[in-house]
């Protein structure tokens, strides 16, 4: 009489196939977070090719550039761009850009903060980075106009003189195409910046200040920012900060979390990436309108 055989797994061919798993599931992940890096990278690249032809759009009717400073509180230039970004709506819901506090409310200040500035916008948003609204509901962001090659009062840095930007940090000023003696498309337009995290006003660009970026460091650089309030500074990894003094002025460098650089907008609305790892004096160069250095744009 045979004896019945049952089949089945050992305890110990059971490990062995769940070790196996376990490991093509810790092969496949990073495979996984890589694909949707790169999703959240292109929807960023989206972004910002939308705001390089919003400035176009609103240079073309204006026959300028947008005032990217608007002193302190009463707006900067996402309002101006928001009707080429189809935010008509919210454009005219704002109140009091470029005033004063005689003539209305601040960025801060109901109706704006209800209506415009507690709110999130995609479009100025890079979805890698982690979303911040460091002073009640008032929002952070991630896109930040040029300012040139040292810092925020663009003047002479440490030996580096300043050669121009697209934009000013004097809103009487008004510079336009012309102005872009170096060319579009070795000019920036617009950069990454990081949002900063709890009370950090890094990425805070309803706030002049925090409006612009400038190249006096590189991109993602192992150097500081500078701000003027040590308690808006929230040094975080791969994100350091400092008080800013007359050696070092405030300053705000082009940051990303996209592995090894930084998505930048060009003059021309095209979109480069930038290594980590870029000649500084390549960087500072691509920042100026009229350096007159002979630059190559290197991805």
């Amino acid at each position: 009489m045979k004896k019945s055989v049952r089949s089945g797994f050992t305890l110990v061919e059971l490990l062995v196939v769940i070790a196996i798993i376990g490991v093509m599931v810790g092969l496949l992940l990073p495979a996984v977070q890589a694909a949707r890096e790169a999703a959240r990278r292109m929807s960023c690249n989206n972004n910002m090719k939308q705001m390089g032809l919003a400035m176009h759009n609103y240079h073309d009717t204006f026959l300028q550039f947008p005032t990217a400073k608007a002193d302190c509180c009463w707006g900067t230039w996402y309002i101006l761009i928001m009707p080429y970004v189809e935010l008509q709506t919210t454009r005219d819901l704002y109140r009091n850009w470029g005033g004063t506090d005689a003539s209305g409310p601040r960025y801060g200040a109901a109706p704006n903060s209800t209506n415009v500035t507690g709110k999130r916008y995609s479009v100025f948003t890079c979805p890698s980075d982690l979303q911040n609204a460091p002073i009640g509901v008032l929002t952070n962001h991630n896109y930040a106009a040029n300012f040139g090659n040292t810092h925020m009062g663009q003047t002479t840095l440490a030996g580096v003189v300043f050669q121009g930007a697209p934009f000013s940090n004097n809103k009487a000023k008004k510079t336009n195409m012309r102005d872009i003696l170096d060319g579009t498309s070795n000019t920036f337009l617009v950069g990454e910046v990081r949002q900063g995290q709890g009370s950090d006003l890094r990425g805070f660009t309803w706030w002049g200040d925090a409006s612009q970026y400038t190249a006096y460091i590189g991109p993602n650089s192992p150097l500081p920012d500078r701000i003027y309030t040590l308690s808006y500074c929230n040094a975080i990894r791969k994100m350091p900060c400092d008080i800013s003094t007359s050696t070092n002025p405030t300053m705000f460098g082009s940051r990303s979390v996209h592995p090894g650089g930084v998505n930048a907008t060009m003059a021309d609305a095209s979109v480069q990436f930038f290594s980590d790892s870029i000649d500084i004096n390549i960087w500072r160069g691509l920042s100026t309108t009229n350096g007159g250095e002979t630059v190559q744009v290197q991805q």
